[in-house]
Order: structure tokens, then sequence, then C-alpha cells
């Protein structure tokens, strides 16, 4: 275990012979290269997809760089979320202040785009000479006449699930501003959803199927208006939970909206969240269309997912996502079609989260919270993965191995979620890891 830092051992877990809770919700250890991403990337991705509105980077432009189009989210309407504007800063800023250029940037914009609000981001360098951020986005929001919202991430003030609780505290900042009253009151909302290659439209259409009117959707193809409708909502359904829990628990405590956790990956998940739905709401209608709805697509997967585990059972898979909810999914998934999960760890995972893996998982599956490139390189040799499922950060080391890689996170282009997403999802292990390619790397 040389390769593992003494300070993270705590951090590291093995299913069946470690009975200790792993540790988490820690800060990232100085050194350890962390596959986390900072305070500011975690509010960007999470408020990136709210179409309508202006995303503004105060800071200098390799921030604006890193975080452009860093979701696959699609839109139904407006793009104005897909164009990222950036104050620049440069040196002469950083020593006599952005303010002005904010100020003007941000006026142009609005002229230039009218956009139903703006969301202006602070950076490590505004967080370091002190911008007053704050004012100027009251002093134009009061010309303006729409909202402007500062996001106040300056990136070294803590790790990416840092940034997801900004930018919550930056939506609740829109919700309950206007009402619709014809809402119905079977209104749900979805919460951290992001629309990745259009996910989120697959999910309107069954809860369409079922009697269920989405109010709003947070923030996959998200609209102002409806954001600031999503306090007439009956109930919270939260895919990400590592993202929207805390907005979750505003509208609770504000708005008395209960809601549930659930996961869109995999057969047994995206049917319990549609039952769940219906139980919430004592419909015995509304349930007996969501038991058909599953009746029917169940009738459509089986016969395909039977032929790919004939063919991917033993192959063996490691998992290092971001949130640890969708881990669990996914191993799940990946037991459908006849896949070994050897490895699973997250980002943002919870002790919860960490306990339920280890009761999925076999015995010997390596747990990670927070993992680094040398771990993950390490154990993915150990446990002789022949797919490593992940994001951005996981696909340069599983190519270098000369691993099969599976994008399961930002960027890809493939809907994942749903019972159409579970079919994308064994297509994509299938042709990963029985390519022919492999004979030829070591």
């Amino acid at each position: 275990m040389a390769h593992i830092l003494d300070e993270r051992k705590g951090q590291v877990s093995v299913a069946g012979a470690n009975v200790a809770t792993i540790d988490c919700n820690k800060a990232s250890l100085a050194g350890s290269v962390s596959q986390r991403a900072c305070v500011f990337c975690g509010s960007r991705v999470v408020l990136y997809p709210i179409v309508d509105a202006l995303h503004l980077i105060h800071g200098p432009i390799g921030c604006a760089a890193y975080t452009w189009d860093i979701r696959g989210s699609l839109s139904s309407g407006p793009e104005l979320h897909r164009l990222s504007y950036c104050t620049d800063l440069q040196e002469k800023d950083v020593i006599f202040g952005g303010v002005k250029k904010l100020y003007e940037a941000i006026t142009e914009l609005i002229e230039l785009h009218k956009p139903k609000a703006a969301f202006i981001y602070t950076t490590c360098i505004v967080g370091v000479i002190g911008d007053d951020v704050e004012q100027v986005c009251r002093t134009i929001e009061d010309e303006a006449k729409i909202p402007i919202i500062p996001v106040q991430a300056p990136g070294f003030q803590g790790s990416k699930k840092d940034g997801y609780k900004v930018a919550c505290e930056a939506i609740f900042r829109l919700v309950g501003t206007k009402s619709k009253p014809e809402t119905p009151a079977k209104s749900i909302n979805i919460l951290g959803d992001f629309n990745l290659a259009g996910e989120l439209w697959i999910l309107l259409d069954y809860y369409k199927r079922m009697g269920v009117h989405v109010n709003a959707t947070i923030t996959g193809d998200g609209r102002v208006d409806d954001i600031a409708n999503a306090h007439n909502a009956a109930l919270n359904v939260v895919q990400c939970s590592g993202s929207m829990n805390y907005l979750a628990k505003m509208m609770k405590d504000t708005y008395n909206i209960p809601s549930m956790r659930v996961s869109y990956f995999g057969i047994e998940d995206m049917s319990d969240a549609l039952y769940d739905v219906a139980r919430f709401f004592k419909d015995d209608e509304m349930m007996d269309k969501a038991r058909e709805l599953v009746k029917e697509e169940f009738a459509k997967l089986m016969p395909q997912l039977t032929w790919y585990k004939e063919r991917l059972t033993g192959k063996k898979a490691a998992i290092y996502v971001g949130g640890a909810f969708k881990a669990i999914s996914l191993v799940k998934a990946l037991r459908l079609i006849g896949v070994e999960t050897v490895i699973v760890g997250s980002q943002t995972g919870t002790e919860e989260d960490y306990d339920l893996i280890k009761k999925l998982c076999n015995e010997g599956t390596i747990i990670l919270d927070d993992s680094n490139p040398v771990e993950l390189s390490h154990f993915v040799k150990e446990k002789k993965a022949d797919i490593f499922i992940g994001g951005v950060k996981e696909r340069p080391i599983a190519h270098k191995i000369g691993l099969g890689f599976c994008d399961h996170n930002h960027e890809r282009k493939e809907p994942l979620a749903g019972y159409e997403g579970m079919i994308n999802f064994a297509k994509e292990i299938y042709a990963t890891a029985m390519s022919p390619v492999w004979k030829f790397t070591k």
C-alpha cells in the first residue's frame, strides 16, 4: 500500500474486509493531485444549463476556458448558456481593481442579449483583490430590472462540493420570485439532472405518461421563470444529491416542499424513481400507469440485455465518478449485464453512500473517496479491470494504462439515463470492453 499517502489511508476501504467507516467529507490532501475540481468549477457546472440566463465570469480567461461548454447540456430553446463570457482580468486590473470593467461588461451583454437573468461568477483573483461584485450586481439590477446574481466562488475556498452549495444559494435567490397560478397540484421539480445528451427529455416523457406535471427542471434545460416558480411544486425529486440536496433542504425549510432522492441510471433505480413519485401522490391511477410503463420498457429491454450479459459476463469494471449515488446505480447496472465492479470511488460521497456501496459490492472491491491518479492507476492495474467508467479527468488515466474508457460524466453525447439509456450503456460497455484493439496493448 506504499502508493497510498499515510494521511489518506482512512479514505480507502475494501468491501467485506474493513468494517470501519470510510473517511469522507474531508478537504483534499495538499500535494495529492485530487481528481476534484475547484469551488468555481462546481458552481459553474450546476448553473451552466440555465439556458436563458447570461453567464459572466469575473476573472482571468483561463477560468472561462476551463469551464466553457463543460456540460453536454442540451436546450429545447435558447442557447445563451453556451456563450461563455469573461472580463479577462489582466495585471493592471489586479493592481487597480476590475469593478469598472465588470460593470461595463455586464451592461454591454445585457443590452446585446436581453437575458432573463445574469449570473456573475467570481474567481480566485477576485477573492484576493476584493472587488465588490455584490455592489455592482445590485446597481445593475436596479438599472436593468432583471435578477443579477453574484456567485461568490473563488476556487481556493474549498472543493467542487463547496461550489455546489454556492450554486444552490444563487438558485435560491430566484426561487419564489414569481408565481404561475396555473401550476397543477401534482407537480414536481426535477433537481440535479443536467440534460446531458438530452436525458431530461426522456424523463419528461416518462412522467408525462404517468400524469405527473414537471414544474421546473433545475438546472437541465432550465428557465429562469420556471425556477422562480419552483416554490409552487408539491415535491422535489433530487437526482444528483451531491449538488442539489442543499437546495432541496432550503426549499423544505422555507416553502415546506418535501424531497426524495432518486437515480435515473439502471432499470431498478429508474423504476423505483417512477414508483416513488406515484406513492408520494397516493394516486392509484398514476401508479397503474407507472407499472404499465415499466412493463412496456422491460419487455423491450430484457432480450437485448440478455444478449449483452452472455458476452460480458466475467468482465471487470472500475468506477470513479463525482457523486457516490451515481456510482451505486452504476454498480447495479453493470451487474445486470454480467460485469463485476472491482473498484468504486467518488469525489463527494457520504458515509451513508459508502456503507451502501460496501453492501452492494463483492468482497474485495476497493472503495475510494477523493482519490488521485497514482492511486487509481495502481488499483486499476492491481484488480485487472477491463474498463474504466469515469469523467474527463479519468480518461487520460485509462488511456495511459491501455484500458477501455466509458465517459459517464459531463461531456458525453449519448443519453445513459432511463430505460433507453440502459441500452446505450450496455452497448458502450460492450463496444469498449470487447474491442479487438486491446490485443495490441500490454
